[in-house]
């Protein structure tokens, strides 16, 4: 008897509609599904829109695709900040993975009071992040420490990790130093500070440029690069403009206009070339540093000593270890610890030298297709 074909495992990738070229999440998740495909498995995109009727259209597509498993890349700004996605995995009619990329900071239904949320975690029937999609999943993959352990306080369950890769390859013929501070107009001898990334007031960049401005009395050389576009999914074109003039306002009220260079948003090989022409990075995010940020991770790849921030009342983070894959400043909105981290860095070879070692070994050895045939074993085991 001839035995019947093996035929290839069939995921539906669902996600949101944003543009990989301006959202971290979208990118990623082009990325994955390149990878799933160099795997052999058969992907089927499904994309939601925000509101009742994108749930219903990515309904239908879920249950006419026959696909084996469903793995959604939960963010809810990759779906408009609609809650109707969390209704996903009891409407797709098959097993359900989901990937946290963002979480324990948004709720679903903010007119539910927190108690009600707790009522329902409690017993497992619905997650004030994700609605349905938690409770629901076979597997939870996080992408980073911080979501893992709020997951575990929440849930009660341990997560798969599914980390995410620098969103910026080294480039290893890059252009030396020189030349490259050279094109940006920097000093060759600056001790130059670099954040890199989409450029929003979250990520506290305003702080850092008053951080900057006060280290020139001892730090004379002290330079900022701000390596990154305005315009993103969450600041459309009109606000990012009026973003930008109001942060270089607040550069020159704080007296750093020397000392800060903004690049706007440049190719991917120029970004290597910059990172591997900076002497530091930071990334003083008002809501905490994760290793969801590609941007991070990109530091890390290029062996840059890295400043990140952290919220007080933040759990501790397994990756982002003060001292040994970065320095952190323990408080957000606050000039003054950034500039005492960036005072610890600068002034200290031996410890930029190993949060830079630290930080490498968090990414060295991932890949795409590794990843992707991790996530094949994880479809399997749900599936089986």
């Amino acid at each position: 008897m001839t035995a019947r074909p093996v035929l290839p495992l069939r995921v539906a990738l669902v996600h949101g509609r944003a543009d990989p070229a301006h959202d971290g999440v979208a990118d990623y998740t082009l990325h994955l599904a390149d990878a799933l495909d160099r795997q052999g498995l058969d992907v089927v995109d499904v994309p939601v829109d925000p509101g009742p009727r994108g749930l219903l259209r990515a309904t239908r597509m879920l249950r006419s695709s026959r696909a084996d498993v469903a793995h959604v890349q939960f963010a809810p700004s990759a779906f408009g900040f609609s809650g109707a996605p969390g209704l996903l995995g009891d409407l797709a009619g098959m097993p359900l993975v989901t990937t946290l990329h963002e979480y324990g900071g948004w709720s679903c239904a903010p007119r539910v009071p927190g108690a009600v949320w707790s009522f329902l975690e409690e017993r497992r029937l619905a997650d004030r992040d994700t609605g349905r999609l938690v409770p629901r999943s076979a597997a939870v993959l996080t992408t980073n420490g911080e979501h893992a352990a709020v997951l575990r306080d929440r849930w009660d369950v341990a997560s798969r990790r599914a980390p995410l890769l620098p969103n910026v390859a080294v480039d290893p013929d890059a252009p030396d130093r020189a030349t490259v501070r050279r094109a940006l107009g920097v000093p060759e001898d600056a001790e130059l500070i670099v954040f890199f990334g989409f450029v929003h007031p979250v990520k506290g960049l305003r702080y850092l440029a008053d951080a900057v401005a006060r280290l020139a009395a001892e730090h004379p050389r002290a330079h900022l690069l701000v390596l990154g576009g305005f315009t993103s999914l969450a600041l459309p074109e009109d606000e990012a403009a009026a973003f930008r003039d109001e942060l270089c306002g607040q550069i020159d009220a704080a007296g750093a206009r020397d000392r800060v260079t903004i690049t706007g948003h440049r190719p991917a090989r120029e970004v290597s070339a910059t990172l591997q022409a900076s002497d530091v990075a930071a990334f003083p995010f008002t809501a905490g540093a994760t290793l969801k940020s590609g941007a991070v991770l990109a530091a890390f790849d290029h062996g840059l000593p890295t400043l990140v921030t952290r919220r007080p009342d933040a759990p501790d983070d397994p990756d982002l270890v003060d001292g040994e894959t970065v320095v952190v400043a323990r408080q957000v909105r606050d000039a003054g610890v950034l500039v005492e981290g960036l005072r610890r860095l600068l002034g200290d070879g031996a410890l930029r030298a190993r949060v830079a070692a630290g930080g490498h070994a968090l990414v060295h050895g991932r890949d795409w297709d590794t990843l992707a045939a991790e996530h094949v074993g994880v479809y399997r085991e749900v599936v089986g």
